[in-house]
């Protein structure tokens, strides 16, 4: 799990309660529920109403993935295919239905289990690049939905401002109560801009980045899968994966022989 998420909102909005309390006020000054009820509510509302229900549950689920921030490393992704490909010329591209089977990763085992049937390789990248592509498509509305928040959020707060400001004015002849009134009346915008700049932008854009590594990912064994199946040498694969990835995302030790960086070998070479 990478908790970076968590921490950032949480030091974002510890740094605020800080400069509240150093400035000698209470942090209950802005913990107002009807400002963060019309904030909330209706910033959520009208992104709702600007996608569709299934969009909108979609990038609800997608938040807890992108909090947990699970990704496998490219040197794991790259020591399977080394395996795979050892294994395939040992005994055969047959032999890898087995490891479909096994496998918990539903693209690896669909390309493992289309290699094991036959199917051809132009076909099989064909197939494997259009999962890819509805993979970045659907998370790129997950996070866009959110990015929408961002925008709406501000300006929701500063409706709530002036529908505040409009109950201030409703009540001039009673002056002692007019500058708590509209302290509480900026409140609401004050909840706009932080839902946006802590929660709705940095979960829109954490989302993306998580597509981002997946989709690495999936094209690292994409790529992998189908130089198994043109019959690649382990060694030279597991050189020509690696220099698609950038060195500081590898480990410095490896499995097998190749545990020192060894020059990028040529597409040519390696197919």
């Amino acid at each position: 799990m990478d908790p970076a998420t968590i921490i950032g909102i949480l030091l974002a909005f510890g740094a605020l309660f800080g400069m509240i309390t150093l400035e000698g006020s209470s942090v209950a000054t802005i913990l107002l529920p009807p400002p963060m009820v019309l904030v909330f509510g209706a910033t959520i509302a009208v992104g709702i109403a600007g996608s569709t229900l299934k969009d909108v549950i979609e990038a609800f689920k997608a938040v807890p993935v992108a909090i947990k921030g699970r990704t496998t490393s490219p040197q794991e992704s790259i020591d399977q295919i080394v395996s795979l490909a050892e294994k395939a010329r040992s005994e055969g591209l047959l032999a890898l239905e087995a490891d479909a089977q096994e496998s918990k990763d539903p693209f690896l085992r669909g390309a493992l289990q289309n290699i094991a049937d036959g199917t051809d390789g132009e076909e099989l990248r064909m197939m494997l690049e259009d999962e890819i592509a509805s993979r970045t498509k659907s998370d790129h509305t997950s996070s866009k939905f959110f990015k929408s928040l961002g925008g709406y959020a501000p300006t929701v707060g500063i409706i709530g401002t002036v529908v505040s400001l409009t109950h201030v004015l409703e009540n001039l002849s009673n002056p002692a109560e007019l500058g708590p009134m509209i302290a509480s009346a900026f409140v609401a915008t004050l909840w706009g801009l932080l839902s946006a700049n802590f929660m709705w932008l940095p979960i829109g854009d954490r989302i993306a980045k998580i597509s981002d590594l997946e989709v690495d990912r999936m094209v690292l064994l994409m790529e992998g899968v189908l130089a198994v199946q043109a019959g690649s040498q382990p060694l030279l694969l597991r050189e020509r994966l690696k220099a698609m990835v950038p060195a500081n995302k590898l480990k410095t030790g490896t499995k097998g022989k190749d545990a020192k960086e060894a020059p990028a070998v040529p597409l040519e070479a390696a197919a």
